[in-house]
């Protein structure tokens, strides 16, 4: 089997990915000895939906038992930035577990946790996406009401300007503009927009299109047009979306990558407890626009099922496609849940308002804020994996509710309201008062 990349880190994901569990876990076997001195035995690694750019697992070592997690992108043996600045995040005041061992080498890097009982809160959450417990849902959303509170006072306290060598420097960029970016032609709109959608068939339900006749098509979903094409949105996503035009904006110490399968929840009387982990994107100038949009699209947006568990989204939700002149309409009966749309409520109302107006009252907010977010929103899902069907674990309706999920959250409706545009309206109340 052919693996794409030198590091040990990129060979283990491969080969987990490619089903060769124990193979990969010999190369983890012999990282962890190499850099931490283990003599690991019982590597398990964890066939995880949410593992999409990342694997974990656990293992036992001389009686004690162990989690291990790391995080792997193309090319990151020649990226700039240091991964794993694990203790950034405790010394802000944030909650989060301390990994016991780190190894922050490009590709090398591992995190090794004492084993916790808790739960992830991905999985209480995917539980609670079609339960009508009522009191389980008011407690998880409590709990991330809690969460958003210590988030917005860490950032309103870390915030300050930064410039140009800052934001570069900061590895979130990794997750956005980075994955539009060829090592070998940095100038070009490349990386997995290339490698995932240019010169390739897209097929939904009812129609199939080439990316020539489907990338300058205007959207509708549900009847609602969208004023960008796709063409246009990853263009000005490599455009707007560079590093260097955060310079003069607030940066803020953040996690940066807080999606809920990198958050425990410690469930305890009275009440539940949120605890992040897997800070591979952490660090003390994370543009502030940036620092939660991992966090509001994957926690919210990408679920129910269609970004982590298409073929059950395919068995449960409805997806047709047309081409009308020079539109692709998309019809859909998938939307977030009720749990997801608390969450949406709690992440604006305690976090997303409150610091768009510490940045307006600092004049650290840019005057484009609002594309930039749209923007890097729609690069969440486009870019996190590869949204055709046959493609990968996605098929024809999950990939449309995907496309149109995506173009829904990177561009504005020509009239009428987008879906759940809700969202960025109520966050532009705040931002046109500066």
């Amino acid at each position: 089997m052919s693996l794409p990349a030198h590091s040990v880190t990129a060979r283990a994901r491969a080969l987990a990915k490619a089903g060769d569990l124990a193979g990969a876990g010999r190369l983890i076997g012999d990282l962890l000895l190499a850099k931490f001195g283990f003599a690991a035995e019982d590597i398990r690694i964890n066939v995880d939906i949410y593992s999409l750019n990342s694997l974990n697992g656990f293992f036992t070592a001389a009686g004690s038992a162990y989690f291990f997690k790391f995080h792997q992108e193309e090319n990151e043996e020649a990226m700039e930035g240091e991964y794993y600045r694990a203790g950034l995040l405790a010394e802000a005041g944030l909650p989060v577990d301390q990994p016991i061992h780190v190894s922050t080498e490009p590709g090398e890097q591992i995190l090794v946790y004492h084993r916790r009982d808790d739960r992830r809160f991905a999985d209480v959450l995917k539980e609670l996406d079609f339960s009508d417990d009522g009191d389980a849902i008011a407690r998880a959303v409590a709990a991330e009401r809690r969460l958003n509170q210590e988030l917005m006072a860490v950032y309103a306290r870390t915030l300050h300007p930064i410039d140009a060598a800052q934001s570069a420097a900061e590895p979130i960029h990794r997750l956005f503009r980075a994955r539009l970016v060829d090592a070998d032609r940095p100038g070009v709109i490349g990386g997995r927009f290339g490698s995932f959608y240019r010169d390739q068939m897209f097929e939904f339900p009812g129609v199939t299109l080439s990316w020539e006749d489907l990338k300058e098509r205007q959207i509708v979903v549900n009847g609602v047009r969208y004023r960008d094409t796709l063409a246009t949105l990853f263009n000005d996503a490599f455009t707007l979306l560079a590093p260097v035009n955060f310079a003069g904006s607030g940066g803020v110490t953040a996690h940066g990558d807080a999606h809920n399968a990198n958050v425990w929840i410690e469930d305890q009387e009275p009440n539940a407890r949120l605890v992040m982990f897997d800070p591979a994107f952490a660090g003390r100038h994370v543009p502030a626009l940036l620092a939660e949009v991992k966090t509001t699209f994957h926690n919210i947006f990408a679920h129910p099922l269609w970004l982590y568990d298409p073929a059950a989204a395919a068995t449960r939700y409805h997806a047709a496609a047309q081409c009308v002149g020079d539109t692709l309409e998309i019809e859909t009966d998938w939307r977030p849940s009720p749990v997801r749309l608390a969450l949406l409520e709690a992440k604006t109302d305690l976090l997303w308002r409150p610091l768009l107006q510490e940045l307006a009252g600092r004049n650290l907010l840019p005057a484009n804020w609002r594309r930039l977010i749209q923007l890097a929103l729609f690069l969440c899902p486009t870019l996190v994996m590869n949204l055709r069907a046959g493609s990968g674990t996605h098929n024809p309706v999950s990939s449309a509710i995907g496309i149109a999920t995506a173009v829904a959250k990177g561009s504005d409706p020509i009239c009428g309201h987008g879906l759940l545009s809700q969202f960025l309206d109520r966050l532009t109340s705040v931002g046109n008062k500066s």
